[in-house]
């Protein structure tokens, strides 16, 4: 379909379709992760577009490809080679609180547009390609946008995805984040929204959107620190003009792009057929490998290799989560490259990884089973919150891909619903909880996923999260 279709489709409309897919594709092979390349115009092998095009998913602000993993492992399902697929890993997630004022470890939208202009270009020399699928999470859209309009990027691009991009901004006004890269009413948003639409002549265009439940497609100001005062933008806030937009009923701001319902879009939208799988297709020994990340002053997350960190990993028992052995099955102090790995894992045991690196807390996951192999398994220490360093313990619950819905999901952190994960639109990510002294075991429930986890004590600088897969 071209990109200047306006024809809407909607959850249930997607929903009718799953019913008809047919079996899944032959599975692809694991292959090494992608590592950044030279800048665009550097030499490329002769190309040979055949078949589908290669994709590249481009992560949110604060994020980093580790969360596209279901993404790529539903692509492995349905045909795609590993090498085909890339995640773009921004230096500097972060967006700074003014576009135009230079703040440590923080990016501004020109410089992640740089940036995945310099990504894209190792894509294509890698695989001898002239055209990339370009696949964007919230902010990730900001600079695919920037990069086909601004940066030279729509000789390279066959069609752009952006999921949940607030693309006529998170607000449109002189009061509110003034000079945000998420205003509509400043300079950066202002230039790509000039024009009757939003269309970049030869390249499709869809957006992937909520119907009411993005938190930040929302007319009032309330996860924005501004209740009650209007953002002078809607609930359609990220489609865009004259392409093909896709409303998935109920889903949030992250599961817009994580869902199985998104991937079953943009992988048609993409490919020109429907996926004859939209779930993930199980290994029995997979290989898990990625890097340790850090923290920078300020708190800000980077996605910066981390040399000198140690990472053991402990295979729990799935009731209890007390770990099967005292020694782990795997350990392995970084490189420069901050690599962590390779391990073999088994697709149906629960791990509990730990991290040490300088000057941080002590970082305890819990992980729901891996399925499949993959190189994006990515590592950042925990932090101490305000209050943490009172209690004995302390577990959090966290979904990188998605929020809480309260009456839209089964949750719950040692059968509690922790404090602070707000009714109605679901904004919240994270939900945590303090416990007495003594080791004990916590179960973290989302859904159909149960995660064990144990207590680590606080004041030997443990922290502990039960991070759930979907």
């Amino acid at each position: 379909m071209s990109g200047g279709d306006k024809k809407k489709v909607t959850r249930r409309a997607l929903l009718g379709g799953i019913a008809a897919l047919a079996p899944a594709m032959a599975l692809a092979q694991q292959q090494p992760a992608p590592q950044p390349g030279p800048q665009p115009g550097s030499p490329r092998r002769q190309p040979a577009d055949t078949g589908p095009p290669i994709v590249v998913f481009v992560h949110g602000n604060g994020d980093s490809s580790a969360l596209w993993i279901n993404n790529i492992w539903r692509f492995e399902a349905n045909g795609y080679k590993r090498s085909q697929l890339f995640a773009i890993d921004f230096a500097y997630p972060s967006a700074r609180r003014e576009d135009a004022k230079p703040e440590l470890f923080r990016s501004s939208a020109e410089e992640q547009t740089k940036e995945l202009a310099t990504f894209v270009a190792h894509a294509l020399k890698a695989t001898g390609r002239r055209k990339v699928a370009l696949v964007g999470s919230s902010r990730g859209g900001n600079a695919i946008r920037s990069y086909l309009k601004n940066g030279g990027g729509a000789q390279f691009v066959s069609h752009a995805v952006l999921c949940g991009t607030p693309n006529k901004g998170v607000v449109n006004s002189d009061s509110l984040l003034v000079g945000s890269e998420f205003n509509g009413a400043y300079t950066f948003l202002k230039e790509l929204n000039a024009g009757p639409d939003d269309l970049i002549p030869g390249v499709e265009m869809m957006a992937i959107r909520s119907d009411t439940n993005d938190k930040f497609s929302q007319p009032d100001g309330r996860f924005i620190g501004a209740p009650g005062k209007p953002t002078g933008v809607g609930y359609d806030s990220s489609g865009l003009r004259g392409a093909r937009n896709v409303i998935l009923d109920g889903l949030d701001h992250r599961e817009v792009a994580f869902n199985k319902l998104a991937f079953g879009a943009m992988f048609e939208f993409i490919t020109g057929k429907p996926a004859g799988n939209l779930f993930i297709t199980q290994e029995p020994l997979p290989v898990l490998n990625g890097k340790v990340t850090g923290v920078a002053d300020g708190g800000a997350y980077t996605n910066l290799a981390v040399a000198e960190a140690e990472v053991e990993i402990f295979e729990v028992d799935a009731k209890t989560g007390e770990r099967k052995t005292t020694t782990p099955v795997h350990r392995k102090v970084t490189g420069e490259d901050g690599a962590w790995g390779p391990f073999v894992a088994k697709s149906d045991a629960y791990y509990e990884f730990v991290l040490r690196m300088a000057a941080q807390p002590i970082t305890h996951t819990y992980r729901s089973p891996f399925l499949r192999s993959s190189d994006v398994v990515h590592l950042r220490p925990a932090v101490f919150a305000k209050g943490d360093e009172t209690a004995a313990a302390v577990v959090t619950m966290s979904r990188p891909r998605g929020y809480f819905g309260v009456g839209r999901d089964k949750f719950s952190l040692d059968g509690k619903v922790p404090p602070g994960i707000n009714d109605g639109v679901p904004g919240v990510s994270t939900g945590k909880l303090t416990f007495e002294p003594g080791p004990r075991t916590v179960l973290a429930v989302f859904n159909n996923e149960t995660i064990p986890a144990r207590t680590w004590p606080v004041k030997d600088n443990h922290l502990v999260i039960a991070e759930f897969l979907n």
